[in-house]
């Protein structure tokens, strides 16, 4: 008998899919009134016979978890699970990578358009009854080029979307753009074989992959390698027509570099929806820039509807791989899961 262990809001459908299964036994601990993403302390006699757990983050005495087989997070970031040893302990990772690829690379698209068109301005006009008809707010994107830095789901996402619509695509890789199988994506979805850049570098081409950006799009995790990668030297090689786009994590960028390339001119503008406080305090300068959109973490919601159905169907999709002794989709590797947070 598999133990499993659900502390993520109910999907009926999934939850019928997953009780129909042979051989498992579910335990549903959603507990509190509270938001969904925080660990908490679980009873030991709820969690100690837990061989998959599928939650937001692990509790916080996951040390008792002697019998963890698997972990499933719900976010496609996974810094919860980066102090957990789980490698040394031979306990599997997956994560939600692909749930939110559709909503966030529409909103890219989105910033990318209200940037280059102000869109900012002209509801401020609006607002103020204004009418002006300048050429910045009769620009178009096609024939741009945006420049992803991190070619994971929702980066390839982001990419197709690009590519539709004749905006030429750089990538900014570890080692390539590769096949990613075993990825969790919605149909016609994304760019499984890596084909769809126009330029692919790799981590030693940094300086060739920012020179020539209209658009720069963070797509990578935040870790210990990867905290205030965009500093002084990448905003200084980056063209100063050239706006950014950070929905993946806002420590990516170093939070006062960010603000003198804004003040200086270094680049045009930024929008941004992963921030350096939660709530960004009223008082903090970006929400004041005329060039800067502010997003409160939206971009890829989940209060959004779709949500639910597609995190869950990730987790019974991998128990019933589990089971199957089959490969599982968005599995973690040890180096990833090793990492420093």
């Amino acid at each position: 008998m598999l133990n499993i262990q659900i502390n993520v809001p109910s999907d009926p459908a999934a939850c019928r899919q997953l009780e129909a299964m042979p051989d498992v036994r579910v335990t549903d601990t959603v507990i509190g009134d509270g938001p969904e993403e925080f660990s908490r302390q679980m009873p030991l006699e709820i969690i100690s016979e837990t061989e998959i757990l599928f939650c937001p983050f692990p509790p916080l005495n996951h040390a008792v978890m002697t019998n963890l087989k698997l972990i499933q997070v719900t976010s496609a970031g996974y810094s919860q699970l980066l102090q957990m040893n789980l490698p040394q302990r031979g306990v599997r990772a997956c994560n939600g990578a692909g749930v939110f690829d559709a909503a966030v690379a529409e909103w890219n698209v989105a910033m990318m358009i209200n940037l280059k068109r102000n869109l900012r301005q002209m509801i401020h006009n609006q607002e103020h009854g204004v009418w002006d008809r300048p050429g910045e707010f009769q620009q178009e994107i096609r024939d741009s080029v945006v420049g992803i830095w991190g070619y994971g789901a929702l980066g390839r996402q982001t990419a197709r979307l690009c590519k539709a619509i004749g905006v030429t695509v750089y990538a900014l890789t570890k080692d390539g753009a590769h096949p990613k199988p075993n990825q969790f994506r919605l149909a016609d979805t994304g760019d499984p074989e890596g084909t769809l850049p126009d330029k692919v570098f790799v981590a030693d081409e940094r300086e060739a992959f920012l020179a020539d950006l209209d658009f720069l799009v963070l797509s990578m995790p935040l870790n210990a390698a990867t905290k205030g990668i965009l500093g002084e030297a990448e905003f200084q090689i980056l063209p100063d027509s050239a706006l950014l786009l950070n929905p993946a994590r806002g420590h990516l960028v170093n939070e006062d570099v960010l603000l003198r390339a804004l003040r200086q001119g270094w680049i045009a503008g930024a929008a941004i929806d992963t921030h350096y406080h939660y709530p960004m305090p009223v008082e903090h300068p970006l929400w004041q820039f005329p060039n800067v959109i502010m997003t409160p973490h939206i971009s890829g919601s989940a209060a959004g509807p779709y949500y639910l159905p597609r995190v869950w169907q990730i987790f019974v999709e991998n128990v019933r791989r589990f089971q199957a002794r089959e490969p599982l989709l968005n599995e973690l590797s040890a180096e990833q899961l090793s990492q420093s947070a």
